[in-house]
């Protein structure tokens, strides 16, 4: 027996058991493989990752016999509740921040130390700075932050 992982062309993806390649071959050509979500015969093979299994085991279950799956929901990953909190507390964080502060781009570390200096008067900034500005400014103990880079704007 083998899974296939299939799609049609509405991107609705399920999952269906074959005997081998041959059989799903076969049953493709007949019009017997089709989109459970819209019934669309027009199903492809999705992109799937090879099981590597470690050998035959001992205790390993014949599958032939059993009858395939029924398509099931893929699972999805969900958030503890301690990760939801620490999320919203850094949401709320950033946010506090840009309500209460001015963007300065990239004159940030310069307006820091003139901040720092006395030649500007002293206000929360916010803008960006590399690696090597921000070593500079802790180094003549300026204070900065980083502000925290949410996931879902990375993803």
């Amino acid at each position: 027996m083998i899974l296939y992982r299939l799609h049609c062309p509405k991107d609705h993806e399920f999952e269906s058991w074959f005997r081998d390649s041959a059989a799903y071959d076969a049953q493709r050509g007949r019009g017997l493989v089709t989109c459970p979500v819209c019934g669309s015969p027009d199903v492809d093979k999705a992109i799937m990752a090879p099981a590597l299994g470690r050998g035959a085991r001992k205790d390993a279950v014949e599958v032939a016999d059993a009858p395939p799956p029924a398509a099931a929901p893929q699972p999805v990953a969900l958030m503890s509740d301690k990760e939801q909190q620490v999320r919203a507390m850094l949401r709320a964080v950033r946010e506090h921040v840009e309500a209460n502060s001015d963007y300065v781009g990239d004159e940030f570390a310069s307006l820091a130390r003139r901040m720092h200096e006395g030649e500007e008067e002293k206000r929360a900034i916010r803008g960006e700075a590399s690696p090597d500005e921000v070593r500079a400014l802790i180094e003549d103990e300026i204070e900065v932050l980083p502000l925290p880079v949410l996931p879902d704007e990375r993803n």
